[in-house]
């Protein structure tokens, strides 16, 4: 009998599994992007030929590929080309990187960009239309916050978006000033459409160039997958075209936003569309803001603010029905829900769709999950949902326990609790939110000083990337673990996690 003769083999490596049934290896033989065996150097040597490309790890640790599962990759794209506020450290800082910005790229119409955080400035305030007014008066200016649901923007582009103090907008709010009951400029979830929805379209090249670059520094921060949140059906054209001709260097896994229902429903598309390289995943639905913008929705008042609760961002009536017609039309549903008051109205949702069209192995998911209690988290292990959440987020959102009270933070991102009740976690960076970052997540996840009951172990967080970032797409019998038979996609670390 011939001997099987493998085309590449990774040797002298520390190769973490995830597999039970061989948690650990030495080498790996690769043949037409599959796993064909894992096992010691000798084993895998025995089949190595002239034609064996081979790569000598140096002991580096190996782990199935890492897959970020919810992350906005063209909006991110585009916040390399733009204004990032993300490191400023006061107004007049942000006021001054404004200047720069505007003095290099002087050709611009509009000036986009953001991730500021008022909680990292010495004003500890939010910027206001005066602040930008005095460095660019004559074109409109829109800065998210950092959590991409407030912005910040100029008169100018208030006057375009004719927004005055009368402005009333669903799922919106049009901050106003307590002296003068004028438009301060913060526009808070749904009121920043006003004002987006005016910023011209962006040409297919410039899409596709953002689409790359998202790509490459996803690579470089050791992805072989993302869960990417689309926004429009020109954005899935650019991702098709980029298939089609192999510039996608990692899997994709596309959010499909509920305005597109209808009408990729109508052309018979659902969950699992495509193919490994590029395919429909899900169907996502903003149930309400976020704790940063103190939009997130909450059964009581914000408790430094107690006048807030946050918004829901759709009624309860037409909650429900999105969450059913995607549920009947075969989609995997993914709802962001931040606040307990929106978990709450989200699982209501979820349980009356499986009620009325039952269906097996749905997967439907939450995203973030962030401020739950004990009811909620029972409620989810019921209904089998899947928790997305973004480890990074304890450590960005310093401020949970005054937003929110001591008690009220006790259920703050409860990661470990989640998984004792064995509901599948998921992981993701919520990039351009976060730094698309899968170590710098699992690092958060692992590290917990926040609340130390609610940390995971280094291997629990690995699989809320690997395994049961499989599962979330379905592919748990392609990839998530290290194994004969599926895709041969690895990240390599240069040191043991």
């Amino acid at each position: 009998m011939k001997k099987t003769e493998y085309s590449l083999v990774i040797l002298n490596a520390n190769i973490i599994t995830l597999n039970n049934e061989q948690p650990r290896a030495k080498a790996i033989a690769i043949e037409n992007e599959k796993i064909v065996a894992v096992g010691s150097n000798k084993q895998i040597l025995s089949h190595k030929s002239k034609n064996t490309k081979i790569i000598d790890c140096e002991n580096k640790t190996v782990v199935p590929g890492l897959v970020d599962c919810h992350v906005h990759m063209l909006e991110f794209g585009f916040l390399l080309q733009e204004l990032n506020l993300r490191s400023t450290k006061s107004i007049k800082e942000m006021q001054n990187s404004l200047r720069k910005h505007v003095e290099r790229k002087p050709e611009l119409e509009w000036i986009l960009g953001g991730r500021w955080d008022e909680e990292k400035f010495s004003e500890k305030r939010y910027p206001t239309r005066w602040d930008l007014d005095k460095i660019i008066s004559n074109k409109p200016v829109l800065l998210k916050r950092v959590c991409g649901h407030l912005a910040v923007v100029n008169s100018k582009a208030l006057r375009l978006a004719r927004i005055t103090e009368n402005t009333r907008v669903n799922g919106g709010i049009v901050d106003l000033d307590e002296t003068t009951g004028e438009p301060t400029g913060i526009l808070r979830d749904n009121a920043m459409d006003l004002v987006s929805k005016l910023i011209p379209n962006r040409s297919r090249s410039t899409v596709e160039m953002a689409c790359i670059s998202a790509c490459r520094a996803a690579v470089q921060a050791g992805l072989t997958g993302v869960h990417w949140l689309v926004d429009s059906t020109e954005e899935i054209q650019v991702l098709q075209t980029m298939a089609s001709e192999g510039k996608l260097p990692l899997r994709v896994n596309l959010g499909i936003p509920a305005k597109m229902l209808k009408e990729i429903t109508h052309l018979g598309l659902t969950t699992g569309f495509g193919n490994d390289m590029l395919k429909l995943s899900f169907m996502k639905i903003l149930a309400d803001g976020s704790l940063g913008a103190r939009t997130a929705a909450l059964e009581k008042g914000y408790s430094d603010d107690l006048v807030k609760r946050g918004i829901m961002l759709y009624s309860r009536r037409k909650l429900h029905e999105l969450i059913l017609e995607a549920h009947k039309n075969g989609w995997q549903v993914a709802v962001h829900a931040i606040g307990d008051r929106a978990l709450k109205q989200v699982i209501e949702a979820m349980n009356e769709a499986m009620k009325k069209v039952p269906r097996k192995d749905h997967r439907h998911r939450i995203e973030h999950c962030s401020i739950m209690n004990e009811a909620l988290i029972s409620q989810m292990k019921e209904l089998d949902l899947i928790a997305s959440v973004q480890p990074h987020f304890v450590v960005s959102d310093v401020w949970t326990v005054d937003r929110i009270g001591i008690e009220r933070a006790r259920w703050a991102y409860p990661f470990k609790t989640l998984f004792d009740k064995g509901i599948v976690v998921v992981s993701g960076s919520d990039c351009p939110i976060e730094l698309i970052s899968p170590l710098l997540g699992l690092w958060a996840a692992v590290k917990r000083e926040d609340k130390p009951e609610e940390r995971l172990t280094v291997e629990e967080t690995l699989r809320t990337y690997t395994v049961n970032a499989a599962f979330a797409s379905f592919d748990e019998a392609k990839k998530g673990t290290i194994e004969a038979g599926k895709y041969a996609d690895l990240t390599i670390l240069a040191e043991d996690i």
